[in-house]
């Protein structure tokens, strides 16, 4: 089997390592992911003729790594038309990312936007995610559960389009945690999400990109111009389905969803032509 990883918090990130690590077992892997973190990329790709910057960084313990300084989306494009052209991947696996993916948060989520990149292109895809956002994290339960999960959605792949699954962990010890449910999107949004930036800021809240081997993007700000980051809180909705995943996720499971790329409403197609709305 052909495996193709790739995340959205970079090439040097403990999660990737740790997935890369996993997946040899079951096949011939290839790595390709972004140069920089491109967290809450979703789906995007730069356009606009904008030059983007690739290296190939060679075969360690048989994998083949190479970098893309783009989005995780551009990253599985990348594999595809170039890297993996003629030898295309039977599975994209995306993460494991280093903070939750659960309810909402997939709709930003740039490991998840791999894996719908991965779905547009008829391939299938399982993002898998840590609910915890520092760079430096215990993925000892991520590595005794993932392999078994994946195998489950593997075997329950059945070729149909746009699909793609979301796997959840919550941060805790593998003796602490209760199982594995199948699950639906939880609902909910973020509140106060614009914080003042300082160069202290990533520093103060865990995230030394440097001690990583990343270095901080240059700021410069115009006169007249506040900087901010986006942080927040994440704020419930007032209805969520009894199967909300990250609901299920903070009583303690690790939780599956299964999305789609083709995000049509149903019942709202079904009512409107029922009302005869043409348009």
């Amino acid at each position: 089997m052909r495996i193709l990883l790739t995340n959205d918090d970079g090439y040097k990130a403990q999660g990737l390592a740790t997935l890369v690590r996993m997946m040899k077992k079951y096949g011939e892997v290839t790595v390709v992911a972004p140069k920089y973190p491109q967290s809450g990329m979703s789906c995007s790709v730069p356009l606009g003729l904008k030059p983007i910057a690739a290296k190939d960084l060679g075969v360690r313990d048989g994998v083949r790594w190479a970098y893309l300084d783009a989005t995780p989306s551009s990253c599985v494009k990348y594999a595809l038309d170039v890297l993996m052209l003629g030898n295309e991947p039977d599975i994209v696996i995306s993460g494991i990312n280093h903070g939750s993916n659960a309810a909402t948060a997939s709709s930003y989520s740039g490991t998840l936007g791999a894996c719908m990149e991965a779905a547009i292109d008829f391939i299938p895809a399982v993002g898998v995610s840590l609910d915890f956002m520092h760079h430096t994290v215990d993925l000892s339960a991520v590595e005794k559960f993932f392999p078994e999960i994946l195998e489950q959605i593997m075997a329950l792949m059945d070729g149909s389009y746009g699909v793609y699954y979301n796997v959840n962990f919550p941060n805790l010890p593998a003796d602490r945690i209760k199982g594995v449910k199948l699950c639906s999107q939880g609902r909910g949004h973020w509140v106060r999400e614009f914080d003042p930036w300082d160069e202290g800021y990533a520093e103060r809240h865990g995230y030394d990109l440097k001690k990583h081997g990343y270095e901080h993007p240059e700021v410069h700000a115009e006169e007249g111009e506040k900087l901010y980051v986006m942080a927040g809180v994440f704020e419930d909705a007032p209805v969520n389905p009894a199967d909300a995943d990250h609901h299920a996720m903070a009583d303690g499971w690790i939780t599956v969803s299964i999305h789609n790329v083709d995000s049509t409403d149903r019942a709202q197609l079904a009512r409107s032509q029922a009302l005869n709305r043409t348009f």
